[in-house]
């Protein structure tokens, strides 16, 4: 009797097969072995949402494997992971094979477990179950509905907005999150106010700091002081009086630990406190799930990372207390267990939250096996589970108000004095959780003893400006928090939300935090112009909820389908007579604020700069969109967008052809910068002829790390100037030079290379990081010149490779005998390894070729020629907007 077992990856059929033992055969399907084919058709709705499958070519070796391992099995065990994507990926194999009629006499079962641990797997075995086909209808419906948006919403995007990329469901959702928190940045007016802060010296000198909460009898709100005039009459209120202590309140507050980690919350906190971004998370915890080697035996570390449970098994919570008692003591265990419920909207809690398989194996354990990012990440894991088991943490807060007049109770000029001191750390022994935007409330500030009566000597009181904020940017934590606050997208689907945006240079992420490009400000106006409903977030949260109802079995998931794709395909219908002048207007309405900001000076923003009486407008050439003047073409005033970071960024930075940066100091030749199929560069001067012979301008690469919107006639200079002297290397007293590869900015001294890390620029990278940079590594000689070949007097050289020295003439190269002293080598030994190398590869030298007479062929009649549209540059605006 013998059984497959299938998984999706070879690393967690290594782990499981060691489990299970020689009558088992573990295999894995590597991911999804079919999906929809990136055609129009592949989802039918006129015939009741029929699917074409279509199996990946790199998954037809791996299904051939499975069908050979059936031959003569039993069972076939479906063990791909416990959620709906698991439950697709089982199901897609199983109709294969059955298509392929190689489940004759099999019996075909599905295994789930939330951990890979031996103990977990064998009692998975023990309880084979049906494939859920709620679960497989809930995928069904997913892939449906993101097809159909893809496939028929992209293409009028392409239409309507040339130069925009495909939208995606959901990301377009995410994307307006981004577009409009930007839209309140931009529009944000900022109030001035201030506050006042005393410091006042107790009787046995200690110094308290207080802050005004009340003048003139009154309660004083955060704007009440909105200029300089009425702090300087609240300071001088302040100075008129003598203070004392006129109330001093004390209390305990608790703090109280965060639940276990789900897919989010480790998400947000892996951010916040690794800087690992929200897909670079899931890689890791993948990595930890599947199993790591400890001593020979390979084991999974964490349970099932893609959650929204937060509850953690009743045995995991025994092992906590138990390993909290002994680690920390009996003070650090709570009286119970500690149970949490989801906050999160929509939450399934299908799983268990993320934790240690085993809370015994400690991060110290295993850290030898780790590499820094799993290690880190686990230590995270670890940390938070374990705390939230344990105890509060318990503070004395202090708050005393400190009045004018004598005991401090004529109430006209209060000052309030807060602090507070942790008298048992409780769970902030271990860990304490980030936050995004806000300051840590739970910061100690311990205040001195007061007295209430206690007069109190003031010795300063001072005066702060403030203005208010803007919102903050989303960063990739809150903008996770964000979306699973309004019920957008599950634990699985976050990290590729992130990815697909910047992936489509809709976003750029500056400082850790998003900020969007013109390009993705123009999709989203675009959709909320005329596909508002579908980027409404209320909308989106309740299609997430139906389909997750039909994860459950409430609704059918066709029943689903209809009603989304009628109104949807409706709504497609209703922009097919939009004309492009129709949508640039209105983008233009929209997007106004955003592109043309009034001057300092209170100028017309829309006044075009190079004629008197015209106005600029947001037109659409090839390459996407840009500014241009209506007296076109009287005008050829344009101005791009901005542009994103990158060689990757938009095209609309040069849609009016090439930029000028000015002219080189030393020659006068003009500076641009352009952009080719290899991304953008700078140039010097233009193509000249010289007799018959076509002289090439000097042109050098903008480096992948620069925004090319950056790039100014300096910058442009250092690049064309490349490369540039370093320095003299004291190891071998060459220059050590810099410039820019093929594979990137690099150093270089004689014979050895070493490309640049992030956050070393080519252009001002000094000796002594040169230096440092090239201790790291071998030296390698410099070519060493032999002499002339005979025949064509070029160079012979030596030089030493990878595979040891190397003797070369022209693209012919000859790698020296075994045994041979590099220094002795002669010009002519040098020639003898080259020829004999030239006649192994049949290069010897050649006889010259008769010349073929040329056949009579008959004249072609000249195609009449085309006349192609111009360039973004030569283009009328008016006539790319039709």
């Amino acid at each position: 009797m013998s059984s497959v077992v299938i998984v999706e990856s070879p690393a967690k059929a290594k782990t499981i097969n060691k489990y299970l033992g020689t009558e088992y055969t573990v295999l894995a399907s590597y991911g999804h072995v079919r999906d929809l084919p990136s055609k129009n058709g592949s989802v039918r709705p006129d015939a009741d949402f029929e699917m074409d499958w279509e199996i990946d070519d790199r998954a037809q070796k791996h299904l051939k494997e499975i069908s050979k391992a059936l031959k003569g099995a039993d069972h076939l065990y479906l063990a791909t992971d416990p959620d709906r994507e698991g439950e697709a990926i089982s199901w897609h194999v199983r109709e294969i094979l059955d298509e392929q009629k190689k489940l004759n006499n099999v019996t075909v079962k599905r295994v789930v477990f939330n951990e890979i641990t031996k103990s977990a797997i064998l009692e998975a075995f023990k309880h084979p179950r049906d494939l859920d086909t709620e679960l497989i209808d809930a995928y069904m419906a997913r892939r449906a509905l993101d097809y159909l948006v893809g496939f028929t919403l992209s293409p009028v995007l392409w239409r309507k907005l040339p130069g925009s990329k495909s939208a995606g469901r959901v990301q377009s959702v995410a994307l307006r999150l981004i577009c409009e928190r930007e839209t309140n940045i931009e529009n944000f007016d900022p109030k001035e106010y201030w506050s006042i802060q005393a410091d006042f010296k107790t009787p046995a000198g200690d110094t308290v700091n207080a802050a005004l909460t009340h003048l003139n009898g009154d309660k004083l709100g955060k704007m009440d002081l909105g200029n300089e005039a009425a702090a300087t009459a609240a300071v001088d209120a302040a100075l008129s009086r003598d203070f004392s202590v006129s109330s001093v309140e004390k209390k305990q507050a608790r703090r109280h630990p965060a639940a276990p980690f789900t897919t989010s919350t480790l998400q947000q906190e892996a951010s916040r406190k690794l800087r690992m971004t929200a897909k670079r998370t899931m890689q890791v915890a993948q990595r930890l799930y599947e199993g790591i080697s400890l001593g020979g035996e390979t084991v999974g570390l964490i349970t099932y990372m893609r959650t929204d449970g937060v509850f953690i098994s009743n045995e995991a919570i025994g092992g906590c207390r138990s390993l909290i008692g002994r680690e920390y003591g009996s003070d650090y265990v709570p009286g119970s267990p500690r149970a949490y419920k989801s906050k999160a909207k929509n939450a399934q809690e299908a799983h268990e939250a993320i934790r240690p398989t085993d809370v015994m194996r400690r991060p110290k354990d295993v850290e030898a096996h780790l590499d820094p990012e799993q290690k880190s990440l686990y230590q995270l894991i670890w940390n938070r589970t374990i705390a939230s088991q344990m105890e509060s943490a318990v503070l004395d807060q202090v708050a005393a108000d400190i009045g004018s007049g004598e005991g401090g109770g004529d109430g006209q000029v209060i000052f309030r004095a807060t602090g507070s001191t942790v008298v048992f750390d409780g769970f902030y022994r271990l860990y304490r959780e980030g936050k995004d935007d806000l300051d840590d409330k739970d910061d100690e500030k311990i205040l001195p003893p007061l007295a209430e009566g206690q007069a109190l000597e003031r010795i300063a009181v001072t005066p702060d400006q403030h203005f208010t904020q803007p919102p903050p940017r989303f960063t990739e934590a809150s903008l996770v928090k964000r979306l699973e606050e309004l019920g957008i997208g599950r634990p699985s689907t976050y990290a590729s939300i992130i990815s697909v945006l910047q992936e489509r240079n809709y976003v750029i992420l500056d400082k850790r935090r998003f900020e969007p490009v013109d390009r993705g400000r123009l999709v989203t106006a675009f959709l909320e112009s005329y596909f508002h409903r579908y980027v409404e977030y209320d909308f989106t949260a309740d299609l997430e909820d139906k389909l997750d109802d039909i994860s459950s079995g409430r609704v059918d998931w066709k029943a689903v389908l209809h009603e989304f794709w009628d109104a949807f395909n409706n709504a497609i219908d209703e922009t097919k007579d939009l004309r492009v002048s129709e949508v640039l207007d209105k983008l233009d309405e929209l997007l106004g604020p955003h592109f043309f900001r009034p001057g300092e000076d209170g100028s017309d923003p829309r006044k075009c700069p190079s004629c008197d009486d015209g106005r600029l407008n947001l037109k659409l050439g090839k390459f996407g969109a840009f500014i241009g003047c209506n007296n076109y073409p009287e005008c050829k005033f344009t101005r791009p967008l901005e542009v994103t970071n990158g060689n990757g960024g938009d095209e609309a930075l040069l849609a009016s052809g090439p930029k000028e940066l000015g002219p080189d100091p030393d020659t006068g030749d003009l500076i641009s910068l352009r952009k080719g199929p290899y991304g953008f560069y700078v140039q010097r001067g233009e193509e000249a002829l010289e007799g018959k012979k076509k002289i090439k301008p000097k042109r050098a690469s903008i480096p992948k790390s620069s925004n090319p919107v950056d790039v100014d006639l300096e910058i442009a200079l250092g690049l064309l100037s490349l490369p540039r002297d370093v320095g003299i290397d004291e190891e071998t007293g060459d220059m050590i030079t810099a410039g820019f590869g093929r594979f990137g900015p690099f150093i270089k001294v004689g014979g050895t290379y070493v490309s640049l890390k992030e956050g070393d620029d080519v252009l001002t990278i000094g000796l002594n990081r040169a230096s440092h940079l090239l201790a790291d590594v071998p030296r390698k000689a410099p070519p060493k010149e032999l002499g002339s070949h005979p025949k064509d007097k070029k160079p012979v050289v030596q030089k030493v490779g990878r595979w040891g020295p190397f003797v070369q003439h022209g693209k012919l190269m000859a790698t020296l005998p075994k045994g041979t002293d590099p220094d002795s080598v002669t010009l002519e030994q040098a020639l003898e390894l080259l020829d004999a190398k030239a006649k192994k590869n049949g290069k010897g030298v050649k006889k010259a070729a008769k010349p073929k007479k040329k056949k009579a062929t008959k004249k072609k009649k000249p195609a009449a020629k085309k006349s192609n549209p111009p360039a973004p540059s030569e283009t009328a605006p008016e006539a790319a907007n039709e």
